[in-house]
């Protein structure tokens, strides 16, 4: 980029950004920071300005938080024109003008796309107009869920148990409600931790009152004379009786508004370089429009170079921060998005940390701690390197383990600090699921090494 035009640019471009969530507002203030003086719009389709996801499902749920009480904190002033409550409905790379549901056209000289993810709705259209058939992903869905758990239902019914459905079922569980959780996979949280871990979190299920069946599918939902649903039938042929369903089976990228653009969008999320730059269909990079958060899939050095679609809080930030610098940089001052990824969540009483992609893992060693105890880490190896740790209730040793996966540490583990317990001494099969079989809410998806690959198929890294 000539000095002259990025020059004139950081004093007077246009940036947009599809997007006004986490993601979107790091991003504005990191443009801010950086000395961007232009135009700054932001889009969002919520008529709400951004707010914070994670306690929705936690806090809110227990009535410890209100929902509308949510909003993410400033760390500046970003001086935006917000367009909210209007989602994005088109764009026209080659006019550069993204075009919005009430007909309106804004245009850019530069665009970050943050639309982020939504929640999958139950299948069954008639199904899930049912009154009492619920999704948690906004600030309105926690609200409306938690004013039905206040009610008091006789039976709560959550169909899929991946980290969200295990942070309802503990919150039911917490406000004494009766609560039923329907996984088709053989334990909670499979997907993103595979079975091993999967049976210590069953156990924690069972010992916390909760009617967990596995290995079964809601095949249909049953309504009374009225509209309100009453039961639930499961592919066993058995019959859940319930007031209260919440959906829980996993997410989907938005990016339908994108379709026909050009750019290399598709139910994985949209193909960007390790400097957040999208691709287009072909496989080209573009130098005008950039991805962040949930929505992205970017290749990543320290695993393969495969692409990742990360749906984790950390990441949206530091991959919105990298982008928002890319934007306004020369090529020789852009930098790659290289943060490890990490999660978390708390669900009956224990603290579930990770770092690194649990779901390459071909094998896990428990390396401190005790399954029995519910208190340990796992550490997961792929070809013979670490490639993630989990730990439960045990989260000091996790930057240890972030810094064993920068640096390619083998595996299996040989640290003296090791804990030697019978079950640590040698690695087993991690136990993930067929990948041909998606289960409910894995936090990472590994999705090839193509831009333009826009199959509807989990690619794991083994060969």
């Amino acid at each position: 980029m000539p000095t002259d035009y990025l020059d004139w640019f950081r004093r007077e471009g246009r940036i947009v950004i599809v997007g006004a969530s986490l993601a979107g507002l790091r991003a504005a203030e990191t443009l801010r920071a950086e000395g961007f003086t232009g135009s700054l719009t932001m889009i969002g389709d919520e008529p709400y300005e951004p707010y914070d996801r994670p306690p929705l499902s936690k806090a809110v749920l227990l009535g410890k938080a209100s929902a509308l009480h949510t909003d993410l904190p400033r760390c500046r002033e970003i001086d935006a024109k917000w367009r909210l409550g209007v989602a994005a409905t088109g764009l026209d790379m080659s006019a550069k003008r993204v075009r919005l549901a009430d007909g309106d056209e804004v245009e850019y000289d530069r665009l970050l796309i943050a639309t982020g993810v939504r929640a999958r709705p139950w299948p069954k259209e008639s199904e899930a107009d049912l009154d009492g058939v619920l999704l948690l992903r906004t600030r309105d869905d926690a609200a409306a869920l938690y004013r039905r758990l206040k009610a008091g239902p006789r039976r709560v019914l959550i169909i899929g148990a991946g980290f969200a459905g295990s942070e309802i079922a503990s919150a039911c569980r917490e406000m004494g409600l009766a609560v039923t959780v329907a996984e088709r996979a053989g334990a909670p949280l499979v997907g993103a931790l595979g079975g091993v871990i999967g049976s210590v979190s069953a156990e924690l299920y069972h010992e916390n009152g909760v009617d967990l069946r596995t290995g079964v599918m809601v095949t249909g939902l049953e309504s009374d004379s009225v509209g309100r649903v009453k039961a639930a039938h499961l592919s066993d042929e058995s019959v859940v009786e319930t007031d209260l369903v919440v959906v829980s089976l996993g997410s989907m990228r938005n990016t339908e508004w994108l379709t026909g653009s050009g750019l290399g969008a598709g139910p994985r999320g949209i193909a960007c370089d390790a400097g957040c730059r999208a691709f287009d269909f072909r496989g080209i990079v573009t130098d005008d429009i950039f991805v962040a958060g949930d929505v992205a899939r970017s290749p990543h050095a320290l695993f393969g170079y495969q692409f990742l679609s990360l749906e984790h809080w950390g990441n949206a930030v530091a991959q919105a921060e990298i982008a928002a610098h890319n934007m306004i940089s020369s090529s020789a001052e852009r930098r790659p998005h290289l943060w490890v990824p990490a999660f978390w969540s708390s669900q009956f009483g224990v603290n579930i940390k990770s770092v690194g992609v649990p779901p390459m893992g071909e094998q896990i060693m428990i390396t401190q701690g005790s399954l029995a105890e519910r208190r340990f880490v796992g550490v997961y190896g792929y070809q013979g390197r670490i490639i993630a740790a989990v730990s439960f209730d045990n989260a000091r040793w996790l930057e240890f383990y972030e810094r064993q996966i920068e640096r390619g540490a083998p595996f299996p583990v040989e640290f003296a600090t090791v804990d030697r317990r019978p079950e640590g001494r040698q690695p087993v099969d991690a136990a993930f699921p067929d990948p041909s079989l998606p289960t409910h809410g894995p936090t990472v998806t590994l999705s090839g090494y193509s831009p333009s690959d826009r199959q509807l198929v989990f690619t794991p890294a083994r060969h």
